[in-house]
């Protein structure tokens, strides 16, 4: 899970561990949902392309994972006594999601969404790394690894898919230009107190 297996062009500011360390309860109500809205994505993905078997075959048990990690977030809010909040609004997806091309075949169009799908998750997997890593509390670190090791999984997943569905020179094409779209996404991101990403 290192920044190059990962293909992360801007690693994440070396600031944001300190900042979410502090505080812990934002950052697990925060993803809480990210986990709820990864789940989501897989479902949304399932439904519009149910004729793609593979991506059927290979997303129905991720949208069960990272449901059970969901549940698995709260437990750990539940135990520390803080409640689910608000979901907040996602900076860095909503970004993200604007630079997905509009038009050309639905493949096109699927192969886009992998991509954005296998960003998100590269990130997730690098902040849970550095949470692993960094925070003091032995549960959490736990928690985090294990995380850390599903999300990398994930992200094959999804640029797999990718490869399958359209030719894998191209897909890896447009992943060099995510990347660069991604790093320069994150430069321009103010470091949160309350944010997964």
């Amino acid at each position: 899970m290192e920044k190059n297996l990962l293909g992360l062009r801007l690693p994440t500011d070396p600031r944001w561990v300190n900042i979410a360390e502090k505080n812990i309860d934002e950052i697990l109500i925060d993803h809480a949902y990210c986990e709820q809205k990864a789940a989501s994505s897989c479902i949304s993905l399932i439904v519009q392309y149910p004729d793609k078997e593979l991506l059927v075959e290979m997303l129905t048990p991720v949208v069960a994972e990272e449901w059970s990690h969901f549940e698995r977030v709260l437990e750990q809010l539940q135990k520390r006594g803080y409640k689910l909040g608000k979901q907040r609004k996602d900076e860095y997806v909503i970004a993200l999601n604007k630079h997905i091309k509009k038009g050309g075949s639905r493949e096109q169009q699927l192969v886009e969404k992998l991509l954005v799908n296998a960003l998100i998750e590269a990130r997730s997997c690098e902040r849970f790394k550095i949470l692993w890593k960094k925070i003091p509390d032995k549960e959490l670190q736990q928690f985090y690894y294990e995380l850390m090791v599903s999300e990398a999984g994930h992200y094959k997943n999804f640029l797999q898919l990718a490869r399958q569905y359209m030719d894998p020179d191209k897909v890896q094409d447009r992943w060099n230009e995510f990347l660069q779209i991604e790093a320069e996404i994150l430069k321009g991101l103010k470091v949160r107190h309350d944010r997964m990403h």
